[in-house]
């Protein structure tokens, strides 16, 4: 129960084991990895340990004994016999074009010819240069090679939103990354990280033994923390918080095993002791939410998306999935996984925490034609009140003072479903607890909110004719409040219409179950 240090930022395995820092041990991982041998993919969310977890590959090859004593793969290894590692990264720096990328990777191969004391100079072409490094490394330290790749797409995902310039890039790294289909002689081991995942024919071509193992179940916890890693390793920095609370807001990303916090908010909440957005706001990238906005995404369905296994898989810059740039990315996560017909594998995604859902939504706003944080807090202010008469104000006011060339111009209106993402990502925003779709015996409540020792059910239409009352009505012949009177405590059964001619809301009705 020793206090120690909190490795915020420290991707290096030397420094962590040598500085008095926690650490988590994931060689049990790594172990299973180098016995099973071959050659990796595996693609995790930004800040989620990748370049920590190459580190001590790197460390491991080279038989560095003394960092490794009192973890899983200590006797498990042979320290007599080091093996030399090339190991290339891009996540410094932004490369706006091909001639940019080309000098990072020769500076790349040229510091990695140092480190292992070679003499021989670069060669005329890049991937030349690279199968040079690789096999005058072998000859000279008579071991096959590690080679470690980190950050593998960053160049691409930087100018993802300007094609040209993206599939520029992409071809040049398809010219380095070529070079390890030839290279196998060569090489014990190699792993490449990154976010996303790139098509085998865009940018792996021929590399055909790559082993993708992001969603292997037995891996889903190679990168990030398990609920034992939180209660044993970070034990003695608990004290004075919630743990169910820590559990709700940060753990729940799931890879097809074990589900894991996200390393970078528990280590931010261990120092700071308050409860944020850490992940979220470390570096949201604009082009997610923006291409949500101009592909019109119903918000309410975010948290219950349904995927077959190929779609999860098809990132390109030319095709790119909601799907998969949501999952990849870490804003969505595998909640279930099924095989309805033979060979068919259906994922089932999801919200990982509470932290997502409230950001991503808080940042979606705008594409519903929300502006700033006052309608949020007005709207917290009001259900902290339980001023309904004042929440049916203020959503009129929201949906009055939309242009009718919002309307035109925004792909989201053309569905029935705009008015209710509006008053679910508001809700959502606020980090409160919010279930969409609530099935009970009797069929499936739009939206259930619980918050400040109350219980609030919300039923959506969209009506043509003057309102008389259905939703609310549905609401009460299906009772939908049996399913929390358990809880005792106050039910407020809502029902809200609008009018897709008018645009706005035309009846708000509520009454306590």
């Amino acid at each position: 129960m020793t206090q120690r240090k909190l490795p915020i930022g420290v991707q290096s395995f030397e420094k962590i084991r040598t500085g008095d820092y926690y650490y988590v041990d994931k060689t049990p991982y790594i172990h299973r990895l180098i016995e099973q041998a071959g050659y990796y993919f595996l693609s995790r969310p930004r800040r989620f340990g990748k370049s920590l977890l190459l580190d001590t590959l790197h460390q491991l090859f080279e038989a560095k004994e003394p960092l490794f004593r009192g973890l899983f793969i200590h006797n498990k290894w042979d320290w007599s016999r080091p093996r030399p590692v090339i190991r290339l990264g891009f996540g410094s720096g932004v490369m706006g074009s091909r001639k940019e990328l080309d000098n990072h990777i020769r500076y790349l191969l040229r510091i990695n010819r140092e480190r292992l004391g070679l003499t021989a100079g670069p060669a005329e072409d890049i991937s030349a240069e690279f199968a040079e490094l690789i096999r005058r490394t072998h000859e000279q330290y008579g071991e096959r090679v590690a080679v470690l790749i980190d950050e593998y797409d960053k160049p691409i995902l930087d100018n993802i939103t300007n094609a040209p310039v993206a599939t520029e890039l992409r071809e040049g790294l398809k010219n380095l990354y070529s070079v390890l289909k030839d290279a196998d002689p060569h090489l014990c081991f190699c792993l490449l990280t990154g976010v996303s995942k790139f098509s085998k024919v865009s940018l792996f071509s021929g590399l055909n033994n790559l082993n993708d193992i992001t969603l292997d179940a037995p891996f889903s916890a190679i990168c990030g923390y398990t609920e034992q890693d939180v209660d044993t390793v970070f034990a003695p920095e608990l004290a004075g918080l919630d743990r169910e609370q820590i559990k709700t807001w940060y753990n729940g990303y799931n890879w097809g095993g074990e589900a894991v916090y996200n390393p970078f908010d528990v280590l931010l909440l261990l120092q700071k002791r308050e409860f944020r957005a850490y992940w979220f706001e470390s570096a949201t990238p604009t082009f997610l939410v923006k291409m949500l906005a101009e592909r019109g995404f119903f918000t309410p369905q975010l948290d219950r998306l349904e995927s077959p296994l190929n779609l999860l898989g098809r990132f390109d810059v030319d095709d790119i999935s909601t799907e998969a740039l949501l999952f990849q990315t870490g804003y969505l996560t595998i909640r279930r996984k099924e095989e309805p017909v033979p060979s068919y594998w259906l994922y089932t995604l999801g919200y990982p925490n509470r932290e997502v859902e409230a950001s991503l939504n808080q940042a979606l706003l705008p594409s519903l034609g929300v502006a700033g944080t006052e309608p949020t807090i007005r709207v917290l202010r009001l259900l902290q009140a339980n001023d309904f008469t004042g929440l049916e104000q203020h959503f009129r006011a929201l949906f009055a003072a939309l242009p009718h060339d919002w309307y035109r111009n925004n792909p989201i209106a053309k569905y029935e479903g705009h008015y209710a993402s509006v008053f679910y990502s508001h809700i959502a925003a606020l980090g409160l607890r919010v279930t969409v779709e609530d099935a009970s015996n009797t069929g499936k409540v739009d939206m259930a909110v619980e918050f400040n020792g109350h219980v609030y059910l919300f039923e959506f239409k969209v009506v043509e004719q003057v309102p008389g009352g259905k939703a609310l009505q549905q609401l009460k012949d299906r009772n939908y409040a049996d399913k929390y009177r358990a809880q005792g405590l106050p039910i407020h059964l809502i029902g809200v219409e609008f009018s897709r001619e008018q645009r706005q809301i035309v009846a708000f009705e509520r009454e306590l179950a």
